[in-house]
């Protein structure tokens, strides 16, 4: 099959709109005006209260693909594998279908859809940890399918935070090494996570017990820029296809090393997406977010060369990327942000007094984590 990214997410959706699901549009950022995060970190996000028993206007099998941000790991990005920002594709049943229906689609996908070898893949499953048994039937289906499967603790327990929707998760992984694979998730990296599917059963407390929910659900979420890099054959997520637009052109513009380099490339793009969405830079809030992530990348390009400008970029990258994330690109709007990068006051070499200056301070989100993941 043709691997683009376009290809790859229509191929996502179709699959499921042919099995009822309805697409859920709009994946915007921004949360809800009365959620108290500053943007959406996953796309189970938005749909929690569906996920707690709210009926859904559009029913109760959906499907979208939600634009993600998260803060969290902004410090390790500049390896092969960490983004700023990312698209996840996602299905749900709202008390609809059982988990194990999911976990037989996410196979057939991969395998017929995407065209994935059977024998490169690999899947965990929670395996019980005194308050919550083993999930004894995700390992089940996955045997009738003839995968290997390995059992882990809170690795395949997946919440959205201290409270709320919760429950055990069944992982998909992808071999990206050479040969015949080898060892287990677990114990090789060169199994790669592309799917994960929560059986949403519990509700956490704020005391950190569990209540069962009265309408299991289904949530299952893929980060569309990993799966392009398992499926294009790359071992570094900035080669994929939706980075070649920004990589060909940082590196054609600004020598750097690997690690600045990914790192300018993931926060252009980013910044980016958050100016799609209508935010600003400021001192607070979303706005200094967006501040944080100019800062960085100039001061990763002026480390070597103090004139370079991103007024040297042009406009068509920015352009390809709104339309990657599926942003409208209103005339004007990017180069008018690229003027306000001049309010954005930085020192100009490394560990000058003025580089330890105080910075304003924003709300961080709580983040998708396994006991989350």
């Amino acid at each position: 099959m043709d691997t683009s990214h376009r290809d790859v997410r229509d191929t996502f959706l179709d699959f499921f709109t042919e099995r009822g699901h309805r697409r859920v549009t709009g994946g915007t950022l921004l949360p809800p005006p009365d959620d108290p995060v500053l943007f959406t970190t996953s796309g189970m996000h938005p749909l929690t209260p569906y996920l707690e028993g709210r009926p859904h206007p559009l029913g109760r099998r959906l499907v979208n693909v939600q634009r993600c941000l998260r803060t969290t790991d902004l410090e390790e990005v500049g390896d092969p594998t960490h983004l700023t920002t990312f698209q996840m594709l996602g299905s749900w049943s709202l008390g609809d279908y059982p988990h194990e229906r999911s976990l037989r689609w996410g196979y057939e996908l991969l395998r017929e859809g995407f065209g994935v070898d059977p024998s490169r893949l690999h899947v965990t499953v929670f395996g019980g940890d005194g308050r919550v048994p083993p999930d004894d039937g995700s390992r089940r289906v996955w045997e009738e399918l003839g995968l290997p499967v390995e059992r882990t603790g809170q690795d395949n327990w997946w919440s959205n935070g201290p409270t709320g929707p919760c429950g055990p998760d069944s992982e998909i992984f992808v071999w990206t090494g050479h040969g015949t694979p080898t060892g287990t998730p677990t114990t090789d990296s060169r199994w790669v996570e592309v799917w994960n599917h929560v059986s949403m059963r519990y509700r956490r407390r704020p005391d950190g017990s569990l209540e069962a929910l009265p309408r299991p659900s289904v949530d299952t979420g893929m980060g569309l820029e990993r799966l392009l890099t398992v499926l294009q054959g790359h071992h570094d997520v900035y080669e994929c296809d939706v980075f070649r637009p920004w990589t060909d052109t940082v590196s054609g513009l600004w020598p750097l090393d690997p690690g600045p380099h990914r790192l300018v490339v993931d926060h252009l793009r980013s910044g980016t997406v958050v100016v799609g969405d209508l935010v600003t830079p400021s001192n607070t809030g979303r706005g200094y977010v967006l501040r944080r992530l100019l800062r960085r990348t100039l001061t990763a390009l002026w480390r070597d060369d103090p004139s370079r400008s991103l007024s040297d970029l042009p406009m068509w990258v920015y352009s390809h990327t709104l339309d990657v994330f599926e942003q409208r690109d209103e005339p004007g709007r990017i180069r008018v942000r690229r003027r306000e990068t001049r309010d954005v006051r930085l020192p100009r070499t490394a560990g000058s007094p003025a580089a330890q200056q105080t910075r304003p301070r924003c709300q961080a989100e709580p983040q998708p984590r396994r006991s989350g993941a």
